[in-house]
């Protein structure tokens, strides 16, 4: 048995300690920690936060430590009893890293636990202590790791299988809300760290619909105990699965609160995360690719098909949502356009297939730039849109005998349980099986940069699918009564005395003026450009050219911006025919 420790010991310097323990370590033995850790595909290099890293034997005797890598070491032992001490900077405010303060504290495994390299196999135990101190008396834990003697939600020993479980239970401290409720048979608890007032109630009344419709869809849960781990922020969102459990962050007015009657954007968008992350128990976690079986967590892992894992994923979050009754049909065909809208906006998605974006995402997607709007297309976005075509072209060619969820069931059953991983022809092959033909002609979507089909799919299914002009620098698609006649092509946000550029279009207005991305605009026709600039150019008629005046650095620049008309490229999703659409809602 390998022994891990790990204590808060100075949350004010945000500081962890870490200790491992075993008495079967190898001649000279190796430890390594992860550069990246699952779901999250960029090297972190986590191995930077590590401080004092030294080892001893059982008699406390000091082992020379020699580092053979940026992320690995070597300690020149002889006998099986090794320890290892050292400490975690932990001030990562994420889903991904490590966090420490005097508030809570929050760890993945992935970014703090050595592994013992050729003992990554080995059951361990995990001791969790608290942080010494009156004010953190009240602390609590949570995590879905099995328990080895700990209380549930308290300090003590707790356990894992190998060092892949291990890594794969994060762990949040502090003094948190709690609440359970119960979906196939199973506890569920929603765990929210930090100020907040939201209706826990509501929340769990929602997210029981919304898992409930998942386990029924895949015939059962793969786990005993599942923990949605919430950290409340002033701003923020993110979510990363994990087998057990998923690590959220969401911005503390997203909640909804006791006295807020309607369903608000926000709230929407976190259930649609929830969804998304727990949809993951399946897609991603259990059935995966063959790339990731195993994973190797010391450098870059490539795959083309995360198109399937994170587009299908997308495509399902808010349509479970709707399946669950959260929200309606209207609501969700916007929520289908908000994600398309991302898509027909950038010119990337001329520039990229969904598998050159899938085998990419080191680097093109984690890394995105200024410009990535005009480079690149999201496996996200666009794999969802290629899902709903899927989704769409069984339902219509089998007269509905057969769906995408066909398609997830079988995957479940042919390569999840069995822990096969999946090639790249698998998604293709169970399709072409369903449908009794070859499907070659659909599949080569994944290698085209051209628009899908989409507009005549959904027809048949009575929703009407267009395209209008944006209405400016808010708007995220769907429906909408507004109109704007001017394309600025460049997307902003206030910034004190004027506004700073975010992205500018390839081909548009403002870079045909020579605005670029991080100009700050100060001004409009001599006057002071405000935190609307949509607004402000909607008073000019089309064609007129206005002068613009900018800082790049502290540089001031000036041009002249030829007002544009608003191209069509937001995109709206209507149901026209009940009776057509109900084959699909």
């Amino acid at each position: 048995m390998i022994q891990y420790q790990i204590q808060p010991i100075d949350p004010h310097a945000h500081l962890f300690s870490v200790e491992i323990v075993t008495d079967q370590a190898q001649p000279q033995q190796q430890f390594t920690l992860p550069a990246w850790l699952p779901g999250s595909y960029m090297v972190r290099d986590f191995a930077r936060h590590i401080i004092g890293i030294e080892a001893e034997d059982v008699n406390g005797d000091a082992i020379a430590l020699t580092q053979t890598d940026k992320q690995s070491w070597q300690a020149h032992n002889n006998g099986a009893q090794l320890r290892i001490r050292y400490q975690v900077y932990a001030w990562d405010l994420s889903v991904r890293g490590a966090h420490l303060d005097q508030s809570h504290g929050f760890f993945n495994g992935s970014a703090t636990f050595l592994a013992l390299v050729g003992q990554e196999d080995q059951p361990v135990t995990l001791q969790l202590l608290p942080p010494s101190g009156e004010s953190y008396q009240q602390w609590r834990v949570a995590t879905a790791m099995p328990l080895d003697g700990a209380k549930r939600y308290g300090y003590g020993q707790y356990k894992a299988d190998n060092y892949a479980e291990l890594i794969d239970h994060p762990v949040e401290m502090g003094e948190f809300t709690l609440a359970t409720f119960e979906a196939g048979g199973v506890p569920h608890d929603l765990v929210l760290t930090g100020p907040h007032w939201a209706d826990t109630a509501r929340i769990c009344a929602d997210l029981q619909k919304i898992c409930q419709v998942q386990i029924d869809l895949f015939g059962g849960a793969p786990y005993d105990r599942y923990l949605f781990l919430t950290q409340v922020v002033g701003d923020g969102f993110g979510g990363l699965e994990h087998r057990a459990s998923t690590a959220l962050v969401c911005g503390r007015n997203d909640l909804p609160s006791i006295n807020e009657a309607g369903q608000s954007e926000g709230y929407r968008t976190f259930l649609s995360l929830c969804s998304h992350e727990y949809f993951h128990n399946w897609n991603v976690k259990r059935i995966k690719p063959a790339e990731f079986t195993p994973y190797n967590l010391s450098e870059e892992t490539y795959t083309t098909q995360l198109w399937a894992y994170e587009g299908i994923t997308s495509y399902y979050d808010d349509l479970i949502v709707y399946r669950a009754g959260c929200i309606d049909a209207a609501t969700y065909l916007d929520q289908l356009a908000h994600g398309m809208t991302r898509v027909t906006r950038a010119a990337g998605r001329f520039k990229q297939t969904l598998r050159d974006s899938s085998f990419n995402a080191w680097t093109k997607f984690y890394k995105q730039d200024e410009n990535a709007q005009n480079a690149i297309v999201s496996y996200y976005t666009k794999g969802a849109m290629f899902a709903l075509l899927l989704d769409l072209t069984l339902r219509h060619e089998t007269a509905g005998k057969h769906s995408l969820d066909c398609v997830m069931q079988r995957l479940w059953r042919e390569y999840g349980q069995p822990g096969i991983g999946t090639d790249n022809h698998s998604h293709q092959r169970i399709v072409a099986e369903l449908l009794g033909r070859d499907v070659s002609d659909l599949f080569a979507w994944l290698d085209s940069t051209e628009d899908l089909p989409l507009p005549a799919m959904l027809a048949l299914f009575g929703c009407d699918m267009s395209l209008r002009a944006s209405n400016g620098n808010s708007d995220k698609g769907g429906r909408s009564d507004k109109v704007n006649r001017i394309d600025f092509g460049a997307r902003y946000k206030a910034d004190g005395f004027g506004v700073t550029l975010l992205t500018v279009r390839n081909g548009s207005s403002a870079q045909q003026a020579g605005l670029a991305a991080g100009d700050k605009l100060i001004a409009i026709n001599q006057l002071q450009a405000s935190g609307d600039i949509d607004a402000a150019l909607a008073k000019y008629a089309i064609g007129t050219e206005v002068s613009v005046h900018w800082f790049r650095r502290d540089e001031l620049m000036q041009g002249t911006l030829a007002l544009q008309a608003a191209e069509p490229d937001t995109v709206v999703i209507t149901e026209r025919d009940s009776n057509l659409s109900q084959h699909w809602l």
